[in-house]
């Protein structure tokens, strides 16, 4: 091995035979396997820039962290590493073009969390919804006019801590779906990818495929370039928000089969971190202009598959969230799900930027897109929730359920 440059990884701290180690596996899931690397050399990830041989990391992990390991051990665990595809290589790029080849080739994209985040059998799942459904206090949160509506918020965080959210929107929903022609579905892409990343595949859920509207896909793809349309179209393969969202649209459409437009939208970190705007961002612009066309000449529904903050020590921050931070967290998510209410894009994605993105609302860019799309609207909030996201109740997930007309 030569010079090993570390993909851009999401490691996890363990506990690896009694002892702190960092899970390394690849996010694509082009592997099954994975590496528990020893706490003490977590100095190692930053070590594979690319710029020195497996020598020139034992030697700077010995002078830079005093940490001594035989020149053979490196060599072993680097071997396990770029076996794992960790690496931003040749092993990995080869990969990666057979992935590619079979989900495009494929008569459909497969339900990758079926069996595991909910029941794979169509009358399991059916009844495992209900569930959900049935849960709900029916005099709570009434809705005005849910046939009008346009477009939606629905979370996409695991339906054991989020059901009654779901339930609560996508059962306002339904009257609007009844007669829907065209439902897009703009997902989080948590592996990044670009602000536009299509597919031509259609969606399965356990009860059949829904089947994407080719026609619109194409249009998009040809206004942005299909390099940009395409280039991350492997994403959609385990991502998991647009297909939490599509086995609930799916339950709730029963028989119909509406045309849909999954399309996952990748981090707005180059917008926070310079003085460029969304607004002025041509992939987003040609992107808004193709989808306006498309939905102003049928029945159609916006979608946002979106979780707002993400907070507390599981999420990188120092500090527990304790009542007075849980408090700060909310506030500062009223305040910006009334610019969602208000139909606000820029004030919304304004706020966020102003903050620095503190909450870490990785929903910001579905729900911007969708604000771009649907204009002028008023929303109506249906129902908010924290989620736990750790055992000691010091991190959680804000999320939402939220019509819009």
């Amino acid at each position: 091995m030569d010079k090993p440059l570390l993909r851009n990884l999401q490691p996890q701290m363990i506990q690896h035979r009694g002892k702190p180690a960092i899970l390394l596996r690849d996010p694509l899931r082009l592997t099954s396997r994975a590496v528990a690397l020893p706490a003490q050399l977590a100095l190692l990830l930053g070590l594979c820039d690319g710029s020195r041989d497996p020598a020139g990391i034992r030697a700077a992990l010995e002078i830079r962290a005093g940490v001594r390991v035989s020149q053979s051990s490196i060599e072993s665990i680097l071997r396990e590493m770029d076996e794992a595809l960790l690496f931003d290589n040749e092993r990995f790029a080869a990969a990666l073009a057979v992935a590619g080849r079979e989900y495009r080739q494929a008569a459909f994209r497969t339900p990758g969390l079926a069996g595991e985040s909910y029941p794979s059998d169509p009358d399991e799942l059916r009844g495992f919804l209900r569930g959900y459904v049935e849960g709900l206090d029916p005099a709570a949160t009434p809705v005005a006019s849910p046939e009008a509506a346009r477009g939606l918020i629905s979370p996409h965080i695991d339906y054991q801590r989020g059901g009654a959210v779901y339930a609560r929107v996508w059962s306002a929903a339904e009257q609007a779906l009844a007669s829907a022609e065209l439902i897009v579905v703009l997902g989080t892409d948590h592996l990044g990818g670009g602000f536009i990343t299509l597919t031509r595949q259609h969606y399965a859920t356990p009860w059949g495929t829904l089947l994407t509207a080719l026609n619109v896909v194409d249009a998009i793809a040809e206004a942005i370039g299909p390099d940009v349309a395409y280039r991350d179209e492997i994403h959609h393969r385990t991502e998991h928000s647009i297909e939490l969202a599509m086995v609930w649209l799916h339950y709730v459409l029963g028989d119909r089969s509406p045309a849909v437009l999954p399309i996952l939208c990748g981090s707005f970190d180059p917008f926070m971190e310079s003085e460029n705007d969304p607004s002025s961002d041509e992939t987003i612009g040609e992107a808004v202009r193709v989808l306006r066309k498309a939905i102003a000449g049928r029945k159609s529904i916006v979608v946002a598959a979106a979780d707002l903050a993400h907070v507390g020590p599981a999420f990188g921050d120092r500090y527990p969230m304790d009542f007075a931070r849980r408090a700060r967290v909310k506030g500062a998510d009223e305040v910006m799900l009334q610019l969602i209410r208000d139909g606000d894009a820029e004030g919304f994605f304004q706020q966020l930027r102003d903050e620095r993105d503190a909450r870490k609302v990785c929903g910001l860019p579905p729900i911007y897109m969708m604000l771009r799309l649907l204009g002028d609207g008023r929303g109506t909030l249906l129902d908010y929730a924290l989620c736990p996201a750790d055992n000691q109740n010091t991190s959680f997930v804000s999320i939402c359920g939220m019509l819009l007309s």
